[in-house]
């Protein structure tokens, strides 16, 4: 059967650690509660669940309305979940959202809108929502308290086209949850202004890209979907996102333990944990909580302004 849908792909991350921390039979217990707690949010806002994947649920809603609703809400009671410690305190959730036609075969569903709902929840990162322009126009009025921010054109790998994706701010205060924060230039004194359009250089270890304002936003990560690959343990699948952003460079942290950004000729270090940073000159991103460990990899990064 053929049918015009909404389709939600929520995904746990941290699941990983849990499992090192608390073994498999309590971190299976708590990852199969969560998810299953996932799948009744799904049925409470007229959603139906097409399958479980480990950590990861796959469900469909009759209009973009329900669907970002049920989300916003499933974002905002983790939240308090998570405050409240515990095993869930250890994972966070990520979430795609896409509409289109779908075809549904002995219980399972195919289709573009599956595929990249599955792709944004892995672009979106710990605690974010990730929707297509299509979602966002059908979806209306987004939900008391949340808003819909404009990402642009973004590259989804496997699709020939950009999509213009959008952000939905889910907390009811964001002011005191995801910031950017302002880049200080330690050579002027400061606050350091907007760069000019260029490109940004990374480097780690022998491995060095320079990515345009056109290609971003690109992440750094261990996943093989990031742009820039770190390959160790304690690195986030997609740790941090580099966003092109009001003529600015902006590093978005993505990850359960943070990043710490140090610009060159500085002494402050900028730690983040899911807030960004408006990136000036040269510097380094180390991809965890202090900078100060030398042995967390660091990746280099350089603006290299005036041309795209």
């Amino acid at each position: 059967m053929t049918a015009k849908t909404t389709v939600m792909f929520a995904d746990l991350t941290g699941s990983t650690s849990v499992f090192e921390a608390l073994g498999n039979e309590a971190a299976t217990q708590a990852i199969t509660g969560l998810t299953q707690w996932i799948a009744q949010v799904v049925t409470d806002h007229d959603g139906r669940v097409i399958k479980m994947l480990g950590d990861g649920v796959l469900g469909l809603f009759p209009d973009p309305a329900s669907a970002v609703l049920a989300v916003v809400e499933m974002q905002r009671e983790h939240a308090r979940r998570v405050s409240d410690g515990g095993a869930a305190g250890r994972m966070q959730l990520q979430v795609g959202l896409d509409c289109g036609d779908i075809v549904e075969v002995d219980g399972d569903c195919y289709g573009d809108a599956v595929n990249v709902a599955a792709r944004l929840s892995d672009l979106s990162g710990a605690r974010q929502i990730w929707a297509t322009e299509e979602v966002v126009r059908q979806a209306g009025t987004p939900p008391p308290g949340a808003r819909f921010h404009a990402l642009g054109p973004v590259a989804i790998r496997g699709k020939a086209q950009v999509r213009n994706l959008f952000r939905i701010e889910w907390q009811e205060d964001t002011s005191t949850d995801m910031m950017t924060l302002p880049a200080f230039d330690p050579r002027s004194g400061m606050m350091a202004r907007p760069a000019p359009a260029g490109r940004i250089e990374l480097r780690y270890l022998d491995q060095a890209q320079g990515f345009s304002t056109a290609d971003l936003p690109i992440h750094i990560g261990r996943s093989r979907e990031a742009e820039f690959i770190v390959m160790d343990p304690r690195v986030s699948r997609l740790h941090v996102r580099i966003e092109w952003r009001n003529n600015s460079f902006v590093a978005v942290d993505l990850s359960s333990y943070g990043s710490c950004v140090q610009f060159q000729g500085a002494d402050a270090v900028v730690r983040l944990r899911r807030d960004e940073c408006v990136l000036h000159g040269a510097g380094e991103i180390a991809l965890g909580p202090e900078l100060g460990d030398f042995t967390l990899p660091a990746v280099q990064f350089e603006l290299v302004l005036g041309s795209r």
